[in-house]
């Protein structure tokens, strides 16, 4: 039986809706960027946005993905340290009643928290304060970790930390597991850029990246840019968010398109579509039908705000998996 082990920063995403975007003018944010804050300038985040309407939610790139696979009824586990407060209460409890094998360090530290400032067009830029998710070390990653493991999903927002992502790396490999790394952010690849490339070629199966990161990954756009991702790994995936996705495997491109959507939040829109993705992979259905079943998730989280859908939504996208898997 497969089964998939997460790997990433866990955080608990607090989600604010503006009418605006003259708050990320005010603090000097990137639209669209994940900006990594201290405690102090995310108390200021947290009170810039104090009369917002705000949900909360689990989350962390990786964290979503596995959620994902774990709503799809896939076996999952996920790797990461909380503290010993509210927020890490939340996230391991979350983690727990969906499945998913809290494999949860603990440290001292407040839980690190993603503030996710929410544009009207539904662009969502972060401002993340890691907390005790960052001081997850490669001293943390023994073998044992990937025992009964078929597949390792990590995300690209660690790669701050080398020593940590090049040893968890490593040893899913050694062990054997299917790798699959999600680059995160433009920003995070143009400033590991070399690094992330030598990772990617030594020990990565399947790489994930939006037009911005593929950008930055490869210098180059579109196909050109799936193109030089595929030099690196086995397969490569370009979402290209309204446009689709594009899918490469040795010779072989596929193009797959979206489903109608209302978009209100794009916020996990990436991540729940590399959930479907290797919920399609797993099955082992066709690269084509992965993407088809990445994109019906990532067109449904798109409907509501945050990361995290409602039972009813899922079991609308278990009878249209149904019908793609025929």
């Amino acid at each position: 039986m497969s089964r998939v082990l997460g790997m990433g920063n866990a955080l608990v995403d607090i989600l604010a809706r503006m009418e605006n975007d003259e708050l990320l003018k005010k603090l000097n944010f990137p639209k669209g960027s994940m900006q990594l804050v201290d405690a102090e300038t995310s108390s200021r985040v947290l009170q810039e946005i104090a009369n917002y309407a705000k949900e909360q939610a689990s989350g962390g790139s990786a964290a979503n993905t596995i959620h994902g696979l774990s709503c799809l009824g896939v076996s999952t586990g996920f790797f990461g340290k909380v503290g010993k407060d509210e927020l890490g209460a939340f996230f391991k409890k979350d983690m727990s009643e969906n499945n998913i094998e809290p494999k949860l360090l603990e440290s001292d530290h407040a839980s690190g928290k993603a503030v996710a400032l929410i544009s009207p067009d539904s662009e969502r830029t972060f401002a993340t304060y890691l907390g005790a998710a960052v001081e997850l070390s490669a001293e943390d990653i023994i073998d044992e970790l990937f025992h009964g493991y078929t597949h390792f999903h990590i995300e690209g927002y660690l790669v701050y930390n080398q020593p940590l992502i090049e040893k968890a790396l490593k040893c899913a490999k050694e062990a054997n597991l299917i790798v699959s790394l999600d680059l995160a952010s433009f920003n995070v690849v143009e400033d590991n850029l070399a690094f992330l490339k030598d990772m990617v070629a030594k020990y990565v199966d399947i790489l994930f990246a939006n037009e911005e990161e593929a950008k930055a990954f490869t210098s180059k756009e579109h196909k050109e840019a799936l193109e030089e991702m595929a030099k690196h790994c086995n397969i490569a995936v370009l979402k290209l968010g309204k446009k689709g996705s594009l899918i490469k495997h040795f010779e072989s491109i596929f193009e797959v398109g979206i489903i109608p959507a209302n978009s209100i939040d794009t916020t996990g829109a990436g991540d729940l579509y590399a959930a479907g993705f290797l919920y399609g992979l797993i099955n082992l259905l066709p690269l084509d039908k992965c993407g088809a079943i990445g994109a019906l998730l990532s067109g449904n989280v798109i409907e509501v705000v945050g990361p995290k859908m409602e039972t009813d939504r899922w079991d609308k996208i278990h009878t249209e998996l149904e019908k793609l898997r025929n």
